[in-house]
């Protein structure tokens, strides 16, 4: 049997560091939404002009390459218009090659893996860290093919990483791949077209302290008034002072719209993006902003109160109470969510569940809500799992980003903190020590709710297992009680307690119930 590998420590997960919110721009006149296209499709033209010149300085860019193109586009845009594309531009380019670097890595996992399991005798059995030998000479063969493709791969990639090539599709590469897919995704080539030419506008700027309610280039007054800077090209379109067209719509937040009045009055900061949705034929105004740095809640301090420990899976969150000492209280919870359907639909889903999860922990008074770190990036791969297609399609379902950055902003609104645990054995050893002691005629506890024992207690530092192994002498008075027990004054400990009577057996009657096993 192998090690088992070593467990990291629990941590307080960092709060969220912005603010975005989004509102529907209402009552747009014809004239406004062909401006709105005009300023899009202009815009988006020199931004992909701006993102070819960076490509193709590649490893060799620098600050004073940057001021070059941003003097470039100020004549056809304006200064500010400039400052805000040019940065995007870098911070497209920077994704890409985290990109180019997690692909890599992807790469080189599923190498190592394919030449392990050729190096073994054919039908070798495996271990649950290092898959064993192939089925079949036929697999085998198949998977030598696949491990020079592979390598193939990664030599390419890494060709670009050090020649500073990126692969950066304005638009979206899903969207381009689309095109060839018509039929299956339901969709007219005029219909794919609008989407496309939509996602390739520029509408975006970036906010700056001190000036008139935190953006000049597109503002937002407190009455709701969005009016935007026009490029120089297009000037003589202006309604308004300065080259400036004011929309007839008005802008009205109505989540954290006080936050945001306040910002726009002080004078600071805010960004703002305004984007075209082509199927519901609407057009909506982003407005975020940076969030000071605020210093998270000591761990000891975060687990004063008790923990709610949560385990996640494919269509739902088990959650369980558990107190200082590591002990269940009441009855597990489950927090169902449909992944199915569109993203929109999916992202609903998760907000909803975690929504009734901190309703539930504010009822209950508890300060903390311990989840897994987890990072499913290694364990989804074709190269490890295989032919266990199912699996995959588990573990790719289960979306790990999109809620840890949702629990995590959201229990930061609560007041609440999010308590990161490492994932190992959670469900195995959960299972083992909790799942059958928890069971009875009442409740039927399922792997996943002892699974979130296990994380709450984790989190909490206490071990997973329920006690120590028992002393190694017939009576506990020569070693000491066992080390991991509740308190012997917590009533609300796990299993049958005597009655306080201790009337009921001779050997209770003598004093007082005692924690020795």
């Amino acid at each position: 049997m192998g090690e088992l590998r070593p467990i990291a420590a629990s941590f307080v997960a960092p709060g969220p560091s912005g603010v975005a919110v989004r509102d529907r721009l209402k009552h747009l006149t014809p004239a406004d939404e062909d401006i709105l296209r005009l300023v899009g499709e202009h815009m988006g033209a020199l931004a992909s002009r701006d993102l070819k010149a960076r490509c193709a300085d590649g490893l060799e860019h620098s600050a004073d390459a940057w001021a070059v193109r941003k003097r470039e586009l100020t004549p056809m845009s304006s200064s500010r218009w400039a400052g805000a594309l040019t940065k995007a531009t870098h911070d497209q380019w920077a994704l890409a090659r985290r990109g180019q670097a997690a692909h890599i890595q992807n790469l080189e996992a599923g190498i190592k893996t394919v030449a392990h399991r050729l190096s073994l005798p054919l039908a070798e059995k495996g271990s649950r860290h290092a898959g064993g030998g192939y089925r079949s000479k036929r697999e085998w063969h198949a998977k030598t093919r696949r491990l020079h493709l592979l390598e193939d791969r990664l030599h390419r990639a890494r060709a670009d990483r050090d020649a500073g090539r990126v692969r950066v599709v304005r638009g979206g590469k899903r969207l381009l791949n689309t095109r060839h897919h018509l039929a299956k995704a339901q969709l007219t080539e005029a219909q794919w077209r609008k989407r496309w030419e939509a996602e390739r506008w520029f509408l975006a700027a970036d906010g700056e302290s001190g000036k008139r309610f935190g953006n000049e280039t597109i503002r937002v007054t407190g009455d709701g008034e969005l009016s935007i800077k026009l490029p120089a090209p297009l000037a003589h379109l202006a309604n308004s002072k300065h080259g400036r067209y004011a929309l007839t719509g008005k802008v009205a937040f109505a989540h954290r719209g006080t936050q945001w009045a306040d910002r726009i009055a002080a004078n600071q900061a805010v960004a703002y993006r305004i984007h075209y949705d082509v199927p519901r034929g609407r057009w909506y105004l982003t407005a975020s902003w940076q969030r000071p740095l605020v210093r998270t809640v000591p761990l000891k301090a975060a687990l004063a109160g008790g923990v709610i420990g949560v385990d996640t899976n494919a269509d739902h969150l088990a959650a369980w109470q558990l107190d200082t000492h590591g002990n269940p209280i009441g009855e597990p919870r489950r927090f169902s969510y449909d992944l199915s359907g569109t993203a929109t639909h999916r992202d609903a889903q998760i907000r909803h569940a975690l929504t009734r999860l901190i309703t539930w922990a504010q009822r209950l008074g508890v300060k903390a809500i311990a989840i897994e770190d987890l990072d499913f990036t290694a364990d989804k791969t074709r190269e490890k799992h295989g032919r266990k297609r199912r699996f995959r399609q588990l573990i790719s379902g289960m979306p790990t980003g999109k809620l840890r950055a949702r629990i995590v902003s959201m229990a930061a609104e609560a007041g609440l903190a999010i308590v990161a645990v490492d994932p190992a054995y959670t469900s195995k050893w959960g299972a083992q020590h909790w799942q059958k002691p928890l069971t009875s005629t009442n409740r039927k506890t399922s792997r996943h709710d002892a699974a979130s024992i296990a994380i709450g207690r984790r989190a909490l530092g206490h071990p997973i297992r329920r006690r120590t192994a028992p002393p190694r002498d017939d009576q506990s008075d020569h070693r000491g009680h066992r080390t991991v027990q509740a308190r012997p004054g917590n009533r609300g400990r796990e299993e049958t307690r005597p009655p306080s009577s201790r009337t009921t057996h001779p050997m209770r009657a003598a004093g007082p119930w005692s924690e020795s096993g």
